[in-house]
């Protein structure tokens, strides 16, 4: 299978290696640093589920660059999916589909706005990963799974290229009838842990033990619920209980993508998280207090170093 990788990041990164390492045709698209190292040096993935090196990897800086593929995988900050979208029209005109694993519920809708009717196919990750160095992808713990499918719910012919191409890849994978409600289930999830870990600074272990911290995160996933059945998706009612349950199977390391970046201060897909469920709640008319505490909390920080401070006093 011919796969384009649009953002060869801890995500990007880690699923194309191993996708690579299977036997598929994998490009990567990437910038600045990570891409230099990977052409000099290729591309390198430190996992307890096995260490992967691509000393020869296709690495690109522009998508105009990588001709033909059957798909291409989006893996791109939320903030720059308008323009990428534009970028893959070419590609989905030729026939490739274009599966996003991107976090949240607005990324297919903002790529459907651009790309030819059919041409996306539903998806979601789990996994725990960062870029430890240019050109190295770290991979905390061992859960690392894709989920896919068309939304009609039918097990389309490129969906099942691109189960086996996972398979052989030796990627956790699953072909899906209902992505939209899975979408919107780690939905659920995701915003509770970047909410938490970003705003409390810690893993998922200190908050779930101490309980407090605990009950934030319940609260936070079940508001995320709340707005999700107020769209029409069937979520369980109960569905925060049941990530609470499965934050407490996590390895106490895990935190989330946005903590990182809190940290590094770079710019947080804040507006899309719980800035996402507030403002969705409020067209919705579903309170969402928590979210929109931890939107505002965090709200100084949601561009990256320009919106720290600094105080002084007696």
């Amino acid at each position: 299978m011919r796969i384009a990788i649009l953002g060869a990041g801890a995500v990007g990164g880690y699923f194309g290696a191993r996708l690579a390492a299977g036997g598929s045709d994998v490009t990567f698209v990437a910038r600045g640093a990570h891409l230099a190292a990977i052409q000099r040096d290729g591309l390198r993935v430190i996992s307890q589920r096995g260490d992967v090196h691509l000393p020869d990897v296709k690495a690109v800086d522009d998508i105009a660059k990588v001709g033909e593929v059957d798909l291409v995988i989006v893996g791109v900050k939320l903030w720059d999916t308008e323009l990428a979208a534009a970028t893959l029209k070419p590609l989905a005109e030729h026939g490739a589909a274009v599966l996003s694993l991107q976090n949240g519920v607005h990324k297919d809708e903002v790529l459907r706005g651009h790309l030819p009717p059919g041409a996306v196919i539903g998806g979601l990750c789990y996994i725990a990963a960062v870029i430890g160095e240019p050109g190295t992808i770290r991979h905390d713990g061992t859960m690392q799974r894709i989920i896919f499918g068309e939304y009609d719910g039918t097990r389309s012919a490129r969906v099942e290229a691109f189960y086996q191409a996972c398979i052989a890849g030796g990627i956790d994978a699953d072909v899906s009838s209902e992505i939209e409600r899975l979408i919107w289930e780690k939905y659920v999830f995701l915003v509770g842990l970047s909410a938490t870990t970003s705003a409390i600074r810690q893993t998922i272990g200190p908050i779930r033990e101490n309980p407090a911290a605990r009950a934030l995160l319940f609260d936070i996933m079940n508001e995320t619920v709340a707005v999700g059945r107020a769209k029409g998706v069937p979520l369980a009612p109960d569905f925060a209980e049941d990530r609470l349950a499965f934050c407490d199977t996590l390895p106490a390391s895990m935190t989330s993508s946005m903590h990182h970046d809190l940290d590094r201060g770079k710019r947080m897909e804040l507006p899309w998280l719980s800035g996402g469920v507030a403002a969705l709640g409020e067209e919705l008319g579903i309170p969402t207090p928590m979210n929109r505490a931890v939107a505002s909390i965090l709200s100084i920080y949601a561009s990256g170093n320009t919106g720290a401070v600094s105080a002084s006093g007696t």
